[in-house]
């Protein structure tokens, strides 16, 4: 052989079946439940979805900033210097320097009534000369002010309002991640119910390649004693290559259903690549009571779709309390209470401390302000574009309701029909097989041909594959009527618990 045809050889011969399954170096039984178990920890949409209630949670924590205090503190000084002057009648007017330092600090915050306050400090101490004459004074103050809405932002404002959506979207959240591992474990029944479809597949078109090249060889042997016409044969050699054909696509959707599951249990793929999943249940049949009102019942109860509806309605509803509240006058009661102290000697920063702290010269002010927009427009208009988003996520969440009743009945009635197309399917397996047997009694005593025996192993090998088919179904529907209702968690007992 040349060089260059022994490295194609070697190219062809890697992608043979042979060279194929010797790459699979590990099969893996796994039963349904480890599957599901494996999803839950390793795929890669429960993964990013479990992140989103963490984000929400980080969220309605930020919220409560609007309550932290706030420090503030800031120093500076001061100089003005002003030169003497005449005025139009010569009138002399003498110049003045001044020189002063500041500082002052404060305290403020909302509390989660809507009460405001801030606490202030302010020590000054100033020097200079106006005219002829130098001073130098001292001047602290300490105080409080306080403010509480009575009508507009007493209830309810835009802090409270905040806070309230952001545990909503906590809980809507969590029903998102709800919802995620529902659809992620009702797709990896669904993979590996097709799983086992697909391998009992293979071993029926395994089967009918057997029984095709069974009579072939019978078919030559009548052939070389002259008791069959080469057309037989020929007919024969046809359908096994026909079964051959059929065997490699059944062996390739086998891979491609593999290939699935394997993407719902990995976040790594490569961990995968060389495994070859066996699984170890068989398709059961197992009847169950379906009762449609009890189906519509847990599903407007459990659907987690549905309960996110209905968080989306209660933030509505919120709105729509804060913003007929902003319709309100600006009622606030106001006051301020402090101390001063001031001196005449230079002693700096902090001389007039101790007149604050004898308590010799208080302030206070109290009072009430009010403020109303006379026409109010952005108000009103807020408060009705809320009350017809509220109308316009009611109807969406009659129309979801409704969707979900149409699907759990469907479900129930996929479920029902498949549960009796097991039974159909299997009598027509059963008589194909009976009809298959006794035509091949037939042609051996010549009395049938073999385009009828071929055309009878066809039927055989189809009614063979809808019986598995009616099987996998069957509990595919179970699954998807377990999504349909939201039961699918407590149907595989998996306890989905938020910190």
């Amino acid at each position: 052989m040349k060089p260059a045809a022994f490295v194609l050889g070697l190219i062809l011969a890697a992608f043979t079946p042979a060279a194929q399954a010797q790459q699979r170096v590990t099969t893996r039984p796994l039963a349904l439940e480890e599957c599901i178990q494996i999803a839950l920890e390793h795929n890669l949409d429960i993964q990013i979805s479990r992140l989103d209630p963490q984000l929400a949670g980080f969220s309605l924590a930020g919220s409560y900033a609007s309550y932290d205090p706030i420090f503030n503190a800031s120093a500076w000084h001061d100089y003005s210097l002003t030169a003497a002057s005449r005025d139009d009648q010569n009138r002399v007017f003498l110049g003045s320097e001044t020189d002063t330092d500041n500082v002052n600090s404060g305290l403020n915050g909302l509390l989660p009534w809507g009460f405001t306050y801030n606490l202030g400090t302010l020590m000054r101490s100033s020097d200079g000369l106006q005219g002829t004459n130098s001073f130098a004074n001292a001047f602290d103050s300490i105080g409080i002010s306080m403010r509480q809405p009575l009508l507009k932002n007493f209830w309810i404002d835009s802090t409270r309002l905040q806070i309230f959506t952001a545990k909503k979207n906590l809980k809507i959240s969590e029903a998102g991640l709800r919802n995620q591992i529902i659809t992620t474990v009702t797709q990896v029944e669904e993979a590996y119910y097709n799983l086992i479809f697909q391998n009992e597949n293979v071993k029926v078109q395994e089967k009918a390649l057997e029984l095709a090249e069974r009579l072939v060889a019978e078919n030559r042997r009548r052939v070389e004693v002259g008791a069959l016409a080469p057309l037989d044969e020929k007919q024969a050699e046809s359908q096994a290559a026909t079964s051959r054909a059929n065997l490699l696509d059944a062996q390739a959707n086998r891979d491609t259903a593999e290939r699935v599951l394997k993407a719902l249990l990995s976040d790594d793929y490569n961990v995968w690549m060389d495994v070859r999943i066996e699984p170890t249940e068989p398709l059961l049949a197992i009847p169950q009571t379906l009762d449609l009102q009890s189906g519509w019942r847990r599903g407007l109860e459990l659907r987690p779709d549905l309960q996110q509806a209905r968080y989306q309605i209660e933030i509505q509803t919120k709105r729509i309390a804060y913003g007929r509240n902003q319709l309100f006058p600006q009622l606030d009661l106001f006051g301020d209470y402090g101390y001063t102290g001031s001196t005449p000697f230079e002693d700096g920063l902090g001389a007039p401390l101790p007149q604050i702290t004898d308590r010799d010269n208080p302030n206070y002010t109290y009072g009430v302000s009010i403020s109303l927009p006379l026409a109010n427009t952005g108000a009103r208009n807020s408060l009705k574009a809320a009350k017809v988003t509220k109308e316009q996520l009611d109807l969406q969440l009659r129309q979801l309701e409704q969707r979900a009743l149409i699907t759990i009945e469907n479900s129930m009635s996929d479920a029902r029909i498949g549960y009796e197309r097991i039974g159909v399917t299997r009598q027509a397996t059963q008589y194909a097989e009976a009809a298959l047997q006794a035509e091949q009694t037939k042609l051996e005593k010549g009395k049938s041909t073999t385009f009828v025996v071929l055309q009878l192993q066809t039927d055989l090998t189809q009614a063979r594959s809808a019986e598995i088919r009616a099987l996998a179904d069957y509990n595919i529907f179970l699954a998807r009527l377990a999504q349909n209702e939201g039961t699918t968690l407590e149907r595989r007992k998996i306890d989905l618990q938020f910190k």
